[in-house]
């Protein structure tokens, strides 16, 4: 079978889990994403929300079940060879959707072909077939030594957990939201007497309206003592979607390149974006007004090309004070609209 070599990477990704504007929610998953040539495989597809099945909330026996499918060593999912490539990250029905490839050695050899959408158990290539993905082929060693590594222990760490500091009552509604979406949340008035190895389990602490300076900086020390660079989150603000939102943000610390939204600024009438591959991409404002009352608008909904697109806000949209939330495929930024 003729196909140039690629390369065969493994990196760790994550579906951004959050609450949308129309009550609807969305689950955040954490999950090893495959990485031909340097770049993500899943960023090939240019409209997807969906995760490998390499996931970090899978029981231990299903995560090894499905490394051991993908170095072809138990039988294949589905009929013709064909593995499950990315799935819904909501569920695990195929009726769903999902991509799959047909996965096969070749010599010493491991080959990826025949990629399509599938819904069933049988694929039409012609029909739901990404012809312009693959095929690849990549090296038995550099495969083999990738997927091993999982099954040594590399596989992607426990769910994400949120230490919230506070008042219990107002923090109540952020860290049900927090959980609803599939991310640990706990509250605390203080860090005091909590061991070191407890506050490493954290990703992020958010502080809220009613933790003073003296507080904040005690928190933030018993962290740093722990040896932990906690990304830090102001929670005061009245709209959960928008903190969920914003903690999103600070738990997405993988690097630059791995991310298809890049960034995000709001200024007066605008938002620019950027993005590093054709993706779906949605835009909503957040707008408080005097009373505290938080106002949501649907702003952007539409796939873009890579590179930096400007989108027009309406002054309703924005008026005081405003934030505005980008979602792509794995991403979420958020920013204050300047003025």
């Amino acid at each position: 079978m003729s196909a140039e070599y690629a390369t065969f990477g493994l990196a760790p990704a994550m579906r951004a889990g959050g609450l949308l504007a129309n009550g609807d929610h969305q689950v955040h998953r954490d999950f090893v994403d495959f990485v031909v040539d340097g770049c993500p495989l899943l960023f090939r597809l240019s409209d997807l929300d969906a995760v490998s099945p390499l996931a970090s909330d899978v029981p231990p026996a299903i995560f090894t079940a499905q490394v051991r499918g993908l170095l072809l060593e138990a039988e294949a999912p589905l009929p013709a060879g064909r593995y499950i490539v990315y799935g819904c990250p909501e569920c695990e029905d195929l009726a769903c959707g999902a991509v799959t490839a047909v996965i096969e050695r070749d010599g010493e050899d491991f080959v990826w072909r025949d990629f399509a959408w599938q819904t069933d158990e049988h694929a039409d290539l012609e029909r739901n077939g990404y012809h312009g993905i693959g095929p690849f082929r990549f090296r038995g060693a550099e495969y083999r030594a990738a997927l091993a590594a999982l099954l040594d222990g590399a596989s992607p760490g426990a769910r994400r957990r949120v230490l919230l500091i506070g008042a219990r009552v107002p923090l109540a509604k952020p860290a049900a939201a927090l959980r609803t979406i599939g991310i640990g949340a706990d509250i605390a008035e203080t860090t005091d007497g909590v061991p070191a190895d407890e506050l490493r389990a954290y990703d992020a602490v958010v502080f809220g309206r009613s933790a003073g300076a003296g507080q904040r900086d005690a928190v933030l020390r018993a962290f740093a003592d722990a040896g932990v660079d906690v990304p830090r989150v102001d929670g005061s603000t009245p709209a959960v979607p928008l903190l969920v939102a914003r903690i999103e943000h600070a738990l997405d610390r993988s690097p630059r390149e791995r991310r298809r939204l890049t960034d995000l600024t709001a200024h007066g009438d605008a938002a620019e974006v950027e993005i590093t591959s054709s993706c779906r991409v949605r835009l909503t404002a957040y707008r408080v007004d005097r009373l505290s009352r938080t106002h949501t608008h649907e702003v952007f909904d539409a796939v873009l090309e890579p590179g930096r697109h400007r989108v027009p806000l309406e002054a309703k949209a924005v008026r005081g004070e405003a934030f505005v939330v980008a979602r792509a495929a794995g991403t979420v930024l958020v920013a204050a609209v300047g003025r």
